[in-house]
């Protein structure tokens, strides 16, 4: 009886390390794909969305005269003609011309003909009526835009009825009212006849599309605009100026 309860022991110790052989081992459960990885969005940064860029939105008035002359008596350094439409100018999108009815003073508060604030009116048709006339010698003109802003162009006009070359233009943004530091963007004045450096840009026909100047995303609250005489006369004339920027 021993010998055979001996026997039943050893039987079921085999039995036992036998199935412990052949229990498969655990696995943990892979969650699928769809949990454990989140789908890529694309999301423009703000940088992708202020790059985005669209024409100002720059209406251009009745032209006066057919053509532009190649050369004018007197003037030198003269920017030719394209002959054709000046290309649209892109800037960011929301861009506007943010000197529309804003606060005009001047170097003549006084113009001979005219009001201060039809330099912003957004009549810019070569009429009579539409012109600002200031007196001779140098002269400016000075937009509040009344608050600091990006400025992509400016467009001038002078008086464009009939092609004539105004001299010494200089253009210039600040950000204080006296222009104590300011940034030149536009600098045609040859000889340093008003003080503010030697220009590098050229003598300019006027005509219905005006001069754009490319600000180039210049900051400042305040534009100001030289001119001294024309290649017909004496004075300084303004009919609209604009200032697209954010």
């Amino acid at each position: 009886m021993k010998i055979a309860s001996v026997l039943l022991l050893a039987l079921l110790a085999v039995l036992v390390v036998s199935g412990c052989e052949k229990k498969a081992p655990t696995e943990e459960p892979q969650a699928p794909e769809s949990e454990t990885q989140s789908p890529v969005k694309e999301v423009a940064t703000p940088a992708e969305k202020e790059s985005k860029l669209v024409p100002i939105p720059l209406v251009l008035p009745k032209p006066m005269f057919v053509g532009t002359p190649q050369n004018l008596s007197g003037v030198e350094n003269l920017e030719k003609p394209l002959g054709k439409a000046r290309p649209v100018f892109l800037a960011p999108e929301g861009t506007q011309n943010l000197a529309l009815n804003k606060p005009v003073i001047s170097s003549e508060m006084e113009p001979i003909t005219g009001d201060l604030e039809m330099v912003v009116d957004g009549d810019k048709d070569a009429t009579e009526g539409s012109v600002v006339e200031l007196g001779p010698f140098e002269q400016w003109v000075q937009i509040d835009l009344e608050k600091k802003a990006e400025i992509y162009a400016i467009v001038l006009w002078h008086y464009h009825k009939t092609p004539r070359v105004y001299f010494d233009i200089v253009v210039q943004v600040s950000s204080d009212e006296e222009f104590i530091d300011a940034t030149t963007i536009y600098n045609n004045d040859m000889d340093n006849s008003l003080g503010r450096g030697v220009g590098v840009d050229k003598h300019y026909v006027e005509t219905a599309e005006g001069q754009l100047i490319d600000a180039k995303g210049v900051k400042g609250r305040y534009v100001r605009l030289y001119s001294q005489a024309n290649n017909q006369n004496d004075y300084s004339h303004y009919i609209e100026v604009e200032v697209f920027g954010k």
